[in-house]
């Protein structure tokens, strides 16, 4: 998730803001409820979990192969959100879920990448006919936004750099849900790149906001009209691809077409700000990383750390879909949730710019 804001004022996020005395600048004025700034959290715990070595400024975005490796997009910084490693640059980590104790393990990248300045953000995985492991990744290079495509070489636990990725249709990625070697969804989660603009985009809650579809042959815009699309998957059987919309506290249903477009079918109302998705692929439930107080998140306050909150969702296309809260945490331990990913009775949660757990369901 990225919503950029700029450092504000306490008193710009209370309740009697005074937009003669606000900077235009000052997104959330009026918009505590997108926030859901006045939300608390119930703890909901799951047992034998424990911190993961290793994370400790982010995982923001997390995808695991059909054996059990598990990747995590590390170290995201982006402006308006907190950092506990500003100087570092990100990283891809991986960890194999059948192992009886994972560590999470640096992969290394090939040396023509530039991995000074990488800044990666939402991750997806395409296993190929020939059994080919790519992993699409959207990096903020200086705050240029690019699609880099790696080659997962399992013996040597190294990324092959193939292809970087960038298009005037793909202004603010956010995330990606791949469909082809070197074909994916993307979320922007602004219609404009330009900071400003972006600032005043989302004050002026103007849903300009979609969903791109790129392949070699043909990029084009498929779904619009999301006040900020984040998180994006694709099904287990390929026929739906689901979209977080963060500030709308929603998950948009899209049916996918033969021509690539899609249509939506349904959207499932949350309580809470949405951000990136997984799909359990036994059972094609949907597990959501949420922000319950967007405010927290944005004002960052040590002594007030932003709440975490995973849902389970299953029976997503019934008329009434199950909706669980499997995890809540008031920051005492888990700072900022924005992924969850389940492996044969494990689960991993991720962060934006905290800690990462790891639980035994």
């Amino acid at each position: 998730m990225t919503l950029p804001i700029t450092p504000v004022s306490l008193k710009c996020i209370k309740p009697n803001c005074n937009p003669a005395t606000a900077s235009p600048l000052v997104l959330f004025c009026f918009n505590r409820n997108r926030l859901k700034a006045s939300r608390e959290v119930e703890f909901t715990d799951v047992p034998n979990c424990h911190l993961i070595k290793g994370i400790e400024a982010g995982a923001g975005d997390i995808d695991i192969l059909p054996n059990g490796l598990a990747f995590f997009s590390v170290g995201l910084k982006f402006p308006g959100l907190h950092s506990f490693a500003p100087d570092k640059p990100g990283g891809i980590l991986m960890m194999d879920l059948k192992e009886e104790k994972p560590r999470a393990l640096e992969l290394r990248i090939s040396r023509d990448f530039n991995l000074a300045s990488f800044n990666p953000h939402g991750i997806s995985i395409f296993i190929d006919n020939d059994d080919t492991v790519y992993l699409f990744v959207v990096n903020h290079l200086e705050f240029k936004n690019t699609v880099e495509i790696f080659k997962f070489e399992e013996e040597e636990n190294s990324l092959l750099h193939l292809k970087t990725i960038k298009h005037e249709l793909l202004p603010s990625m956010n995330d990606i849900t791949a469909v082809g070697p070197a074909h994916f969804y993307a979320t922007n989660d602004h219609y404009f790149s330009d900071p400003f603009l972006k600032y005043l985009e989302t004050y002026l809650n103007l849903h300009w906001s979609n969903v791109v579809y790129y392949s070699p042959n043909e990029v084009k815009v498929v779904a619009e009209g999301f006040d900020s699309a984040n998180g994006i998957h694709i099904s287990p059987d390929n026929k739906y691809i689901y979209v977080a919309d963060t500030l709308a506290h929603e998950i948009h249903v899209l049916e996918k077409h033969p021509n690539m477009n899609l249509t939506q079918l349904k959207v499932l109302k949350l309580d809470t700000l949405v951000d990136n998705l997984s799909i359990d692929p036994s059972s094609g439930d949907i597990w959501v990383g949420c922000h319950p107080n967007g405010q927290k998140l944005f004002v960052y306050d040590p002594n007030n750390p932003p709440f975490s909150e995973v849902l389970r969702i299953q029976n997503i296309l019934s008329e009434k879909p199950t909706v669980t809260t499997v995890y809540a945490n008031n920051g005492s331990v888990l700072q900022g949730s924005s992924v969850a990913s389940v492996y044969d009775g494990k689960l991993l949660i991720g962060t934006l710019f905290h800690r990462a757990l790891y639980c035994e369901l």
